[in-house]
């Protein structure tokens, strides 16, 4: 019982995580003037879609046709940044890559200093802006993370099997990512403008 508790305070940690990140979201398109209720109404189709392939990438098309159709982004603005943040947007996978190795360290009974920590937010960082948009691809890449801080990489099994959900979250997150960030670059734009 003390492993299934364990695993789920870690399951709860990145749901979580993932969570305040989408508030933050919310919170960012209603700065630039997008109402909340608008926002989570025009990207709910993106979102399940994203949450039931765990791929960002298979919602690309559906990502460029919200951000010109429902948000009235320009083109060569959503153009260019869906794509752009298909690849590299990846905060709900670096979220989940630190949290993993923390608490894969708490089970190995490793203690993280701070030089340890930096490492670890550097690598989750960079490790998040090469990571493929397909399913599973975020634990793959969690290995490269685990081992820059010296946590054994054999410990991925003990989280392998509940990231299939947590991914299909993970992509959820990443595509409302890059649709903020196309309405933040939009609002630039006009403000640029005059």
């Amino acid at each position: 019982w003390s492993a299934l508790t364990g695993l789920g305070v870690y399951v709860f940690a990145v749901l979580l995580a993932m969570f305040l990140l989408w508030v933050a979201n919310v919170a960012i398109a209603a700065y630039c003037g997008v109402k909340p209720k608008k926002f989570i109404g025009a990207t709910r189709d993106m979102m399940l879609l994203a949450f039931s392939t765990a791929s960002s990438a298979a919602v690309m098309p559906l990502s460029l046709k919200t951000a010109l159709e429902r948000f009235h982004i320009r083109e060569p603005i959503a153009r260019f940044i869906v794509p752009v943040g298909t690849i590299i947007n990846m905060s709900g996978t670096a979220a989940f890559q630190a949290i993993a190795a923390i608490f894969l360290a708490q089970v190995y009974g490793l203690e993280l200093g701070t030089p340890a920590l930096v490492m670890l937010v550097v690598t989750t960082v960079a490790a998040s802006l090469g990571t493929p948009s397909a399913p599973g691809a975020g634990v793959i890449v969690l290995a490269t993370v685990l081992s820059s801080v010296g946590i054994p990489v054999e410990g991925i099994g003990i989280i392998i099997g509940v990231d299939r959900v947590l991914g299909m979250v993970r992509s959820s997150l990443n595509v409302v990512n890059d649709m903020t960030a196309c309405i933040w670059f939009e609002r630039k734009a006009r403000r640029a403008e005059g």
